[in-house]
């Protein structure tokens, strides 16, 4: 009797659905996109229609080790999403809570600082040039004011 496919994977402390091909469950972690997804799965060599709920436990354990270090298995550095980390000066590829914990961290380093960006992150204003004279307000109201007391 053929295995049935499972419906829900557990992986890198996350629910990963079990009816769709890997690169398209592994694309639903935070820190993984579309290249790094097609990037594992040729690396391992899974066939690109194999679904998530159909991998072993093995093969389960080798996509978590990829994804917890994928800088360990010769994957070209422009891929990894952490590079020249500030404090370690590696190369590194963060996912999930690690990497919403170094953004963080990186932020409240450039307030602390007090470098241009960090001071656009202060006063929550866009830090990557946008225009802000007609965009960008959040919930403020401006406009025009009509004077009191009418025409005169």
């Amino acid at each position: 009797m053929a295995e049935e496919t499972q419906k829900i994977v557990r992986l890198m402390r996350k629910d990963l659905p079990g009816e769709v091909p890997v690169e398209a469950a592994l694309r639903s972690i935070r820190g993984v996109g579309f290249m790094t997804a097609r990037a594992i799965r040729k690396k391992v060599g899974f066939d690109k229609n194999i679904l998530m709920g159909d991998l072993t436990d093995a093969e389960k354990g080798t996509l978590e080790k990829m994804l917890d270090a994928p800088h360990t298995f010769d994957f070209p550095h422009w891929l990894l999403n952490r590079r020249k980390d500030p404090e370690t000066g590696m190369d590194t590829h963060l996912v999930e809570t690690n990497l919403m914990l170094a953004n963080r961290e990186d932020i409240v380093t450039m307030k602390k600082i007090k470098s241009y960006r960090g001071i656009r992150h202060m006063f929550h204003l866009p830090t990557r040039g946008q225009r802000t004279r007609s965009t960008g307000r959040k919930q403020t109201t401006l406009g025009v004011q009509k004077k009191r007391g009418g025409n005169k």
